[in-house]
């Protein structure tokens, strides 16, 4: 009763779950995952990313959007070639150490 009622006046807005919803959403995919794990820890274009991985260039734009879209990854272009990386935001960062503690590895950026 009044300890739950406590709680839910501190509980943050509907808006605020349905941008963390979409942040697990684009994680909810082995192949997105591992593309993310790859960009925490470089840079890389759409080509070489969907080599890495065994998959054609759609696929990996795919996944790739998905990140984007739910702002754990940024791009940028040179040229013809679209570089992404892990986004600078304080979500792509924790994303990131949980990652790599699920893992059980140290970054090799560290």
């Amino acid at each position: 009763g009044q300890k739950m009622a406590s709680v839910l006046e501190k509980m943050p807005a509907g808006e605020d779950y349905q941008s963390v919803a979409e942040i697990f959403s684009g994680l909810g995919d082995s192949s997105r995952l591992r593309i993310l794990w790859l960009l925490c820890h470089c840079e890389e274009c759409t080509y070489n990313i969907a080599a890495a991985f065994g998959m054609s260039n759609p696929a990996a734009s795919h996944h790739l959007r998905i990140l984007k879209n739910s702002g754990l990854i940024t791009s940028r272009r040179s040229g013809k070639e679209v570089y992404y990386t892990l986004a600078d935001t304080p979500e792509a960062r924790l994303l990131h150490k949980a990652v790599d503690s699920l893992f059980h590895i140290t970054c090799p950026k560290e």
